[in-house]
């Protein structure tokens, strides 16, 4: 009987060391399995955490723009209401130029026609342009240097018959790259330009009559103080 009851409790503390065994062995999984899921949290946090950083950092700036744009505006406004000037006078470019802002869109757009810039169907610059894209250049370079530029190529509606281009789209296309590059070529920033094809789809002027058509060729060179 002794016999019998020993190896009962021989039993009993064995199957009680393989409980606490397997159980030490579920906690470790457990806890490997918590360590785990711990350090992905932690990832998606500070993931988070740079990102909202990032997105403080881009509002910050995208504030600091906003607020030199109003202000680049409001003087051009403001010479403009004081000084009785012209927006080429109070832009810096020069009474002579055809000169627009919009205070809303935060843009200074200065125009010039085709028939300055280029030959009939052509997207090469004449040689008399560069003087007056040299200006542009240096107005830029002095009051508007960090802000981004776009170079802007219109045409009238008439379709393309007597040259090589495809179309009207290919055309405005080829006329502000031939303008961008050389604005690029005498130093300006690469990062800040952009060149547009508008084709015929802006229209300053009606395409039925010959003067509405000559206003409508043109290229337009945007300052955008609002980034």
């Amino acid at each position: 009987m002794k016999n019998f009851i020993k190896r009962i409790l021989t039993i009993c503390v064995a199957l009680a060391i393989v409980s606490t065994l397997t159980g030490c062995t579920n906690w470790k999984k457990k806890y490997s399995g918590l360590e785990v899921e711990h350090q992905n949290l932690k990832g998606l946090y500070d993931n988070c955490r740079s990102n909202l950083e990032a997105s403080a950092a881009d509002k910050s700036k995208l504030n600091q723009q906003l607020v030199q744009s109003i202000k680049t505006i409001e003087q051009l406004q403001k010479e403009i209401d004081e000084r009785n000037v012209s927006p080429g006078e109070a832009s810096g470019f020069g009474k002579n130029m055809d000169v627009k802002f919009d205070a809303n869109a935060g843009t200074i757009t200065v125009t010039l026609e085709n028939t300055l810039l280029f030959s009939a169907g052509e997207a090469k610059m004449k040689a008399n342009t560069i003087s007056e894209l040299d200006h542009i250049r240096s107005v830029i370079r002095d009051r508007y240097s960090s802000m981004p530029i776009d170079v802007i190529g219109h045409t009238d509606s008439d379709p393309i018959k007597k040259s090589n281009w495809k179309d009207n789209w290919e055309l405005s296309a080829q006329r502000a790259l031939s303008v961008l590059r050389y604005l690029e070529s005498k130093g300006m920033r690469q990062e800040l330009l952009r060149a547009i094809a508008a084709g015929s789809s802006r229209p300053v002027a009606s395409n039925s009559t010959e003067s509405g058509k000559a206003r409508n060729r043109r290229v337009e060179i945007v300052v955008r103080t609002k980034g």
